[in-house]
């Protein structure tokens, strides 16, 4: 099972990364330029509103008039040690008087009205004129308030855009690969699944096309056709378990949600399993115990998948376990959860194997033949149960696979009411068969 992140989803994410971050950052380029320009245009508007209230108090003889030769004086500052205002009187000779001796208009400005922003010196300065009687009032205030948040606001902009595109950047990576990995996971499964598909169904036909070939190129004798068709019997049962089974996977996996699930008693429903499991424990002489401690073990799930995964681990419990041996079914409680539990006395699962247990078509072992779907089918059904596994080793040197479910119903403890405790141990009886076939192709 691939680990991390896939490697095309991590270029993929980061392309789309690298767009997404291209995109913000021009967003953010024009955010900051409009911002810029709103606030340009708020302060400077602030100034113009400033030199037309200074324009009218003098206009209006709120400020007295100059005295002769003198021009006007300044108004005071609308907001207290706020930015003074340079008042300039053009006397009816032509000459120009300003209220601060360092502030010369240069003479293009004299007649002014609107308001402008002319360069004084090493100074931007807002200017606007209007007639006061005989005279004309220029009045001006400098644009060092606007630059100054000008500057702010680029500084910051500056700081903070780096940042943002960086976090957008790595936020993009992010949701980019949690979001498209699970696809490319699922994409890639689902050719890994085929490809492995393949392969399994490959075997079984080979060995049926060669067998109908060396049956069709010249007559044999009636032993040879027996035993040909106990060869292709066999190929067929296993190509039709090996069916099923993609079937089923391919129906779980486009399932928008679980069937409805309803209470069922694991301890029940164990012992119908292992009464079904007899004949095949029967047919090699291994020992099929099933144990049930007292009280009820309800959970909450859908009881064809419960079915079909008991069925799955003693399935792979008597398949593993050698002739003789014995396999044990366990029903019981865990604290809060109910436990089932099949144990064997087969080889065990190496250590080096346990993650890869539940992967499609990986089998622990080449000990017996299998597509190694049947563990990658009960860990789907236990995650969509929201179950919980506990691998072990068994008392017996082999495997044990405990599921673990919250409890659906909260126990209640019945007098005279004991725990269920069945166990067969037979002899090979080839005459016997089992009541019926159960897949034996479902090893993980």
């Amino acid at each position: 099972m691939t680990r991390g992140p896939l490697p095309q989803v991590r270029r993929t994410s980061v392309r789309v990364a690298l767009a997404a971050t291209a995109v913000v950052a021009v967003a953010y380029l024009a955010v900051a330029l409009a911002v810029v320009f709103l606030v340009t245009r708020n302060l400077t508007a602030q100034i113009d509103g400033n030199l037309s209230n200074a324009l009218a108090q003098i206009t209006h003889g709120d400020v007295g008039p100059p005295p002769n030769g003198v021009g006007f004086d300044a108004p005071p500052p609308k907001i207290p040690f706020g930015a003074p205002v340079i008042v300039w009187t053009r006397q009816p000779d032509g000459r120009v008087l300003a209220s601060r001796s360092d502030a010369t208009l240069p003479p293009a400005y004299y007649d002014v009205r609107d308001p402008v922003t002319i360069p004084i010196g090493n100074a931007s300065v807002r200017i606007e004129g209007a007639p006061a009687g005989s005279q004309y009032v220029v009045v001006g205030q400098t644009m060092e308030s606007v630059s100054q948040a000008q500057g702010t606001v680029i500084v910051a902009e500056i700081v903070i855009g780096p940042v943002l595109l960086l976090v957008v950047f790595l936020g993009a990576v992010t949701i980019g690969r949690r979001v498209a990995a699970p696809i490319e996971l699922a994409r890639r499964r689902q050719l890994e699944f085929t490809a492995d598909a393949s392969h399994e169904l490959r075997t079984p036909l080979s060995v049926i096309e060669a067998n109908t070939s060396l049956a069709l190129a010249r007559d044999r004798d009636e032993a040879w056709y027996r035993a040909a068709f106990t060869r292709l019997d066999g190929e067929t049962r296993r190509m039709r378990r090996l069916l099923e089974d993609m079937l089923w996977l391919a129906r779980f996996d486009s399932l928008q949600g679980p069937p409805q699930s309803e209470p069922v008693d694991l301890g029940v429903l164990a012992g119908q399993i292992g009464d079904r499991f007899r004949a095949v424990a029967e047919l090699r002489a291994q020992t099929l115990a099933v144990d049930v401690e007292a009280g009820p073990h309800v959970v909450s799930a859908p009881p064809e998948w419960l079915d079909r995964l008991v069925g799955v681990l003693l399935d792979n419990a008597c398949k593993y376990s050698p002739d003789g041996g014995t396999v044990r079914l366990a029903v019981g409680g865990d604290g809060s959860r109910v436990r089932l539990t099949v144990d064997d006395s087969g080889p065990g699962i190496p250590p080096d194997q346990l993650d890869r247990v539940f992967d499609r078509f990986h089998r622990a072992t080449d000990q017996q033949s299998g597509a190694g779907l049947g563990l990658a089918i009960a860990d789907s059904i236990v995650r969509a149960t929201r179950a919980h596994w506990r691998i072990g080793t068994s008392d017996a040197g082999g495997s044990s696979m405990t599921v673990l479910w919250s409890r659906a119903l909260a126990p209640r403890r019945q007098a005279g009411r004991g725990g269920v405790s069945t166990s067969a141990s037979v002899a090979p009886s080839p005459t016997v068969a089992p009541e019926r076939e159960e897949p034996d192709a479902r090893d993980g």
